[in-house]
């Protein structure tokens, strides 16, 4: 089954272009896949699941589909209602869905299995150094700011703090596969 890049860049852009800074960091976040893909993936599809999911992360903001409050979970039902279930895993699960769940109450992992693939870190990555604005970033800065925009004791807050430690080893494996690549990608700002 073909994944449709443009399909999820479309949707994206006429649902969350509305949104302003939203839109500016899912433009960001697919940009980077984009760069990204060719450095860590040998595969086409795996590339286009990357970035089709960057495109998508995040598009359960958008009010027409906000049902539950919980972006990835609204988000991973509308993608795979959409037909496209492998993506929708991705955006279920991006940069440690699994950790805010349950301290909203939700059983995200019922409904979207989690698994640890380089798919998942690399959107994680893509997500965590593109901040809300759409400038490249560091993981602990993207951290630092989502922890000061909603506060430390906010369930955002508490669920992205919860995945830190995975998300600096997804940080130092993937500035590895960079850096070992000699991707002009390792050149932009926020790369080590």
């Amino acid at each position: 089954m073909a994944v449709d890049i443009d399909w999820a860049a479309k949707t994206a852009a006429e649902m969350l272009a509305p949104l302003g800074r939203r839109w500016l960091h899912v433009q960001a976040v697919a940009g980077r896949a984009r760069a990204l893909s060719a450095t860590i993936f040998t595969s086409t599809r795996e590339a286009e699941l990357l970035i089709a999911a960057a495109y998508l992360h995040d598009i359960g903001y958008a009010p027409a589909i906000a049902a539950t409050g919980f972006h990835p979970l609204d988000g991973g039902r509308f993608v795979r209602d959409s037909g496209s279930p492998e993506v929708a895993e991705l955006v279920a699960q991006h940069t440690g869905a699994r950790n805010e769940a349950p301290l909203r109450g939700l059983d995200l992992l019922a409904e979207f299995p989690f698994q640890d693939s380089m798919l998942y870190r690399a959107l994680t990555f893509c997500d965590l150094t593109s901040g809300p604005d759409g400038r490249r970033t560091t993981i602990d800065d993207r951290v630092a700011e989502i922890v000061e925009r909603y506060g430390e004791n906010h369930v955002v807050s508490r669920g992205i703090l919860m995945g830190v430690p995975e998300f600096k080893a997804i940080e130092s494996e993937i500035e590895s596969l960079i850096r070992v690549s000699g991707s002009p990608e390792s050149l932009q700002p926020g790369s080590r």
